[in-house]
Parts: structure tokens; sequence; C-alpha cells
């Protein structure tokens, strides 16, 4: 179980002031996060240490992260909002 202190931590990490980002990010973390697994959890706080930069082409699916389980992440978090 995740908790609460957790949980508006990571809403607050999740804010990038980009747009295109929070409309993915804040969603996610309230909504999909306490369900993942703690070694998904631990990859999405390492996706939000990234910049945005770098997030908005991997969301907007311009390029592609180097690093495959940073990649694996913003897969799912797409396929929240883009099911195939």
């Amino acid at each position: 179980m995740v908790e609460q202190t957790e949980l508006n931590r990571l809403f607050w990490h999740s804010r990038r002031g980009m747009l295109e980002l929070d409309v993915l990010l804040v969603p996610f973390t309230q909504e999909v996060y306490p369900s993942l697994s703690e070694a998904d959890r631990e990859l999405y706080r390492r996706l939000l240490t990234c910049e945005d930069q770098d997030m908005f082409g991997w969301f907007m699916e311009r390029s592609e992260s180097e690093d495959p389980e940073l990649q694996r992440m913003v897969r799912i978090i797409l396929d929240r909002v883009q099911p195939k």
C-alpha cells in the first residue's frame, strides 16, 4: 500500500509545468501508481528525475529513451491514454 504522503509528494513532482506532461503524469500518479509493483514505482520515480524536454520527446513519440526500462514506463503511461 502506498502512503498518502508519498502520493502527495509524487503528485507535486509529476506537475512539470508543461501541459503535455501534466495531463499524462498527474492522472497516472493518482490513478495507476498505487497499483504498480514496487519495481515499477521505483522506475516511475526515476522517470521523474529526467529532463522535461527528454520526456516530452518520449511521450510525443518523437524519440525513445536509451534506457529500455524507462522506455517501458513511458509505454505503460502512453498505453493508459492510447489503448491499442
